[in-house]
């Protein structure tokens, strides 16, 4: 049977509050969760404002969800109730192109389904994400939380955690490699974890040195401030990788002056306005300028499991549903270290 759920959504691009959704019948595939957490990702922020395309009101969004699962369809062999469980930004793809058999749904040429704001094949309706009290998920698309990572710190690894772990694991970070992030939020500190675990020698680039402390202390071997106009010309040439996570325009060039030869930027911030960089700097040192989303469901989960094995957590500041409009503007104005997420709870 459908059941009804309480929520926290938006209404129009102004507005969200509580409002009860209705979550479809699990069929013989599904596993139906009880959420528990939900964490706060920019891209939640965009969509509830209509900055990405068009978005279908009332919508409830989020897709960095943790719970425990509280039943399965008869055909589920993954899971069993009492698992605990995450969902990330993606809820069913095609399955059969090629993109999907290589593991990677995220690129599904018939268009991966999102976990909010997109159309269920199941039932046609508008998927609504995880600031709710329940979900029910394909058992493809729900992943196992490892027993040593918290449900509160498991969250954004649906979605920060991945969104880092995808392009190092795809350009081979670890031992050796000399890697640098672009930014020190919620994504660039899960990228200087990583990174770290993954064996390679990390920079931070980030405007000033405010968080250079505790940049150094959750991992990174360097950190500079791009605001001292000889940083760049000081770490020329420098990087196999770097991974831009600002979600603003920022001069590039100076960034690629700084990759090896066959060195790769990698650009996971969505900005508004196009990047515009000179084919100069590319051809110099035959470097790449790239774009990464999350990563596929066996990614995903290769990733929990390394956060479990090595006690990687994300920096998180738990919050009630009350507060998420004020969360919003909190990271809208980058006051959060690092991760806001939703106790559930509170609804």
């Amino acid at each position: 049977m459908s059941k009804e759920v309480k929520a926290w959504g938006a209404t129009s691009p102004e507005k969200t509050e509580p409002i009860t959704i209705t979550r479809r019948a699990p069929d013989d595939q599904d596993v139906s969760i009880d959420i528990k957490f939900a964490g706060i990702c920019h891209s939640d922020i965009h969509t509830v404002r209509s900055e990405w395309g068009k978005t279908t009101y009332p919508l409830v969004v989020g897709h960095e969800i943790a719970g425990i699962v509280s039943a399965v369809g008869k055909n589920v062999t993954k899971f069993k109730i009492g698992d605990h469980v995450g969902v990330g930004c993606m809820v069913n793809s095609c399955r059969q192109c090629e993109n999907c058999h290589d593991g990677e749904e995220q690129y599904c040429f018939s268009g991966t389904v999102f976990t909010y704001n997109s159309k269920d094949p199941k039932d046609g309706t508008i998927t609504q994400g995880g600031y709710s009290q329940h979900v029910v998920v394909d058992q493809a698309f729900v992943l196992k939380v490892p027993e040593s990572i918290p449900l509160d710190k498991a969250a954004p690894l649906m979605c920060a955690g991945i969104t880092l772990y995808s392009p190092l694991n795809h350009w081979k970070a670890g031992p050796g490699k000399r890697v640098g992030i672009i930014g020190f939020g919620g994504l660039g500190h899960m990228g200087v974890k990583l990174a770290k675990a993954l064996g390679s020698e990390v920079t931070v680039f980030s405007q000033t040195n405010s968080k250079k402390e505790l940049g150094l202390r959750l991992g990174a071997d360097d950190y500079v401030a791009t605001s001292d106009p000889d940083v760049f010309s000081k770490l020329s040439r420098k990087f196999d990788l770097i991974i831009n996570t600002v979600s603003a325009s920022i001069p590039l060039e100076l960034y690629l002056s700084c990759l090896r030869r066959d060195g790769s930027l990698v650009q996971v911030g969505a900005p508004e306005k196009p990047l515009l960089i000179s084919p100069f700097s590319l051809d110099a040192q035959r470097v790449g300028l790239h774009g990464s989303m999350i990563g596929g469901i066996a990614e995903t989960q290769k990733m929990l499991d390394l956060c479990g094995e090595k006690l990687i957590f994300p920096e998180i500041e738990i919050i009630p549903a009350s507060y998420i409009d004020e969360a919003y503007e909190r990271v809208l104005k980058s006051q959060v270290k690092f991760r806001f997420v939703i106790d559930i709870s509170t609804m």
